[in-house]
C-alpha cells in the first residue's frame, strides 16, 4: 500500500508543488501583514493608511486560500492529510483576518505610540517564518519540516507569554480608558498567537499521520 502511495505521490508531484507554493503564498501574505502592523506600531505609518493597505494584503491572502481549497478538491494525493492542510490554511487565513482587525482597532481606538504591541508582533513574525520553512520542506526534508514545525509551536507560545507580560505592565499603573484600549489590542494579538498554534498543530498532525 505504501509503495502505491509513493508512486502516486511521484506522479502528482507537480500538483503537490503547486499546493505547497500556495500555502507559502498564504504565509507570505501574513508575514507582509505582520510587518505592516509592526511598522505602524513603531510610528512609521498612519494607522488609517496602514489599515487600508492591509485590505490589499488580505485580498492576496484570500486569493491564495481559495486556490488552496480548489487544489485540495482536485488532488488525488496530497503531501500530508488534506484535512490537516485545510486546517493549516484556514488558521493562516484567520491570522491575516485578525491582523486586519488589529489595524482597524488601532485606528478606531486612536492609541498613541502602541509600541507595547511590538514584542507580540515579533513573536508572530518568528512563528510565521518557521511555518513558511516547514511548508517549503514538506515534500523534501521531513526532518527539517518537523524541526521548523516544533519551533513554530514554541514561537506561537511566546506570543501568549508576551501578551501576559505586557498586560501585567499595563495593569501595574492606573486603570483608565487608555489602558483598556491597549489591552484590547494585546488581546487581538493573543488571538493571532492561538491561530498560529493551530496552524503548527495542523502541520504536526499531518506529519505524524504520514509517518505512521
Amino acid at each position: 500500500m505504501k509503495r502505491w502511495t509513493r508512486t502516486l505521490r511521484r506522479r502528482g508531484g507537480g500538483r503537490q508543488q503547486r499546493l505547497l507554493a500556495l500555502l507559502v503564498a498564504q504565509v507570505d501574505a501574513a508575514l507582509e501583514g505582520t510587518a505592516l502592523a509592526s511598522a505602524t506600531c513603531g510610528g512609521e505609518h498612519v494607522p488609517a493608511d496602514a489599515s487600508q493597505a492591509m485590505t490589499t494584503i488580505e485580498h492576496e491572502g484570500d486569493a491564495a486560500r481559495a486556490q488552496v481549497v480548489d487544489e485540495l478538491s482536485r488532488s488525488l494525493i496530497t503531501p500530508i492529510d488534506r484535512e490537516d492542510i485545510f486546517r493549516f490554511s484556514r488558521s493562516i487565513d484567520d491570522v491575516l483576518d485578525n491582523l486586519r482587525d488589529f489595524l482597524a482597532e488601532l485606528t478606531l481606538f486612536a492609541v498613541d505610540e502602541p509600541e507595547h504591541c511590538k514584542p507580540s508582533l515579533e513573536a508572530v513574525r518568528d512563528t510565521l517564518r518557521h511555518l513558511r520553512s516547514a511548508a517549503q520542506a514538506l515534500l523534501g526534508d521531513q526532518a527539517a519540516c518537523t524541526r521548523h514545525t516544533l519551533a513554530a509551536k514554541k514561537a506561537a507560545n511566546q506570543v501568549r507569554r508576551s501578551y501576559q507580560q505586557q498586560l501585567a505592565e499595563l495593569f501595574a499603573g492606573d486603570l483608565d480608558m487608555e489602558v483598556l484600549k491597549r489591552r484590547e489590542l494585546l488581546r487581538r494579538l493573543d488571538v493571532v498567537g492561538l491561530r498560529l498554534g493551530e496552524a503548527a498543530d495542523g502541520m504536526a498532525d499531518g506529519l505524524i499521520k504520514r509517518s505512521a
